[in-house]
């Protein structure tokens, strides 16, 4: 262990060590107030209304406010452009001067420099974070020969040789920044590196793009890649449990987050790669538990996505047919008017839920401009199809922000809705800063906070059975309908047997913990 990680290590204990010790303390001052059930929800909720004009004082609560699940976190783009940047220096990494991207050596080639170098030019440093992320961008002060949508997606191609190599200390990252937040569980949207062995193969097939074909093509390698992914996912396991001294006795707070991953494929490629990935983690996730399912991600306005949208949406019925017990979360409708033709917001929300059978929607934001969307909505409402909601994200890149957001339109609807980061390290965000959006911009109080947390469970792919009998917030399954604080044998038999359920009781507890505190201020 070098100096610098053993640093920061200390630095992350110390961390958690201050949060605990300020919980602690806010746990003795409510058992003074006697605070109990719903009383104490009550009480935070008449709080959390005392306090909301004040976004300081709302930034410490909503901090310490158990949040349940992030559901939408593309792991890339959750670590910060700092974090890169010191990788980069630490494995002899360089920085092309041009437009400050992380590349990779020979550092000495005309037009790069040693990324270790950056720390002796701070002007060059900053433009450095500025190419990595979104700094800036929103308030107005990026530059304006980029559109924010393409500084944004640039920024994966600026840290993309960083980020290679360094997937576990990613993960790491994603659930150190979970824990900072109160997160119990986060899907981290990725790709093992096995999945080249498929992309290698489809580069092959030429402009193939009947699924079927493709599928005869492509399985007989499957076996391997698959085998192939779970050592590398074994690997990872490793490496966080020795980063993070998870299982010792004093582990960091990062090891009670639970991470599990959705393989995601990019829509910006010829249809058999994006076929081939597609069924590599199909394959995956439902040969491994930690890969609880599958998404498409990548820009709806590029070329490729627009022209292809509708046939990789057959493309996942079909694989859907053959994996019926994999779910899907897809990013659809992440749109807005004058970005694309109006022909191209009307139907993506739609296939992603009646063709291509997705259980979650990422960003949903052209709703309004769908075909007929009153029609989707009810069906959405129906099928509780859930709309992970990333604001930071659809105000920086899309420029929806306030009034102008569908969130209020689904919530009205009845249509599930899940507070996400979508980026957190590219957008300069966190959760607590989606739970303090939601709040000032959007006008929910803290009824409505806690259950957006108690969703992000609900609707998570976590294997097993729900913790709620009928919706969230109401009775528990008949296994834990007379629980209390400790359940009975018979419950926590039931609890083990169901992660989902385990899940949620966590949470359950904490915001109950969470509650006596807060009822006291």
């Amino acid at each position: 262990m070098d100096a610098e990680t053993d640093a920061v290590r200390q630095t992350n204990a110390r961390t958690g060590q201050a949060a605990v010790v300020l919980l602690a303390l806010l746990y003795l001052f409510a058992a003074c107030a006697d605070a109990r059930g719903p009383d104490a929800e009550a009480r935070t909720a008449a709080y959390f209304d005392r306090i909301v004009d004040s976004p300081a004082r709302l930034r410490m609560f909503l901090q310490a406010m158990p949040k349940g699940g992030d559901l939408h976190n593309h792991l890339s783009g959750t670590v910060y452009a700092e974090d890169y940047l010191r990788w980069a220096a630490e494995q002899g990494l360089c920085i092309a001067i041009d437009r400050d991207w992380i590349a990779r050596p020979p550092c000495e080639a005309p037009g790069r420099m040693p990324a270790r170098d950056l720390a002796k030019d701070p002007a060059r440093y900053a433009r450095a974070v500025d190419a990595l992320s979104m700094r800036g961008f929103e308030r107005g002060v990026g530059s304006a020969e980029q559109a924010p949508h393409d500084r944004f997606f640039s920024t994966f191609g600026a840290f993309a040789a960083a980020y290679e190599g360094n997937k576990a200390r990613a993960i790491a990252a994603a659930r150190e920044a979970a824990a900072d937040d109160n997160l119990g569980y986060v899907e981290l949207m990725m790709m093992p590196d096995a999945v080249r062995r498929l992309l290698d193969a489809s580069d092959g097939l030429g402009e193939e793009a009947d699924p079927a074909r493709l599928s005869a093509a492509l399985a007989p390698l499957l076996p391997a890649a698959v085998a192939e992914a779970r050592a590398e996912l074994d690997r990872y396991d490793a490496d966080l449990a020795a980063r993070q001294a998870c299982g010792t006795q004093a582990p960091q707070p990062a090891c009670a987050v639970e991470a599990r991953y959705l393989l995601t494929a990019t829509r910006t490629r010829q249809p058999a790669r994006v076929f081939a990935a597609l069924l590599f983690g199909f394959a995956l996730a439902q040969a491994d538990p930690r890969c609880v399912g599958v998404n498409l991600a990548g820009p709806e306005h590029h070329p490729t996505a627009i022209r292809d949208y509708a046939l990789h949406m057959r493309l996942l019925a079909f694989l859907r047919a053959r994996y019926p017990a994999v779910p899907m979360s897809l990013h659809a409708g992440e749109l807005a008017p004058g970005l694309v033709a109006p022909r191209d917001l009307r139907f993506h929300i739609r296939e992603a839920v009646t063709v291509a059978g997705a259980r979650r929607i990422g960003h949903g934001m052209d709703i309004a401009q769908e075909t007929d969307a009153p029609d989707l909505l009810r069906r959405m409402a129906k099928a509780r199809i859930a709309v992970e909601v990333n604001l930071s994200s659809n105000a920086a890149i899309l420029g929806i922000s306030g009034k102008a957001h569908p969130l209020a339109l689904y919530r009205a609807a009845g249509v599930p809705v899940v507070l996400s980061t979508d980026d957190q390290g590219v957008l300069r965000s966190d959760m607590t800063r989606e739970y303090l959006r939601a709040a000032i911009e959007q006008g929910l109080r803290y009824r409505d906070l806690k259950r957006l947390a108690r969703d992000s469970l609900e609707y998570a792919f976590l294997p097993g059975t729900s913790l709620w009998r009928a919706q969230t917030g109401g009775p528990f399954a008949a296994a834990c309908a007379d629980a209390r604080a400790t359940p009975a044998a018979h419950c926590r038999r039931w609890l083990e047997a169901n992660p989902k359920a385990d899940m949620q009781w966590r949470l359950e507890r904490a915001l109950a913990r969470f509650e006596a505190a807060m009822a006291g201020e």
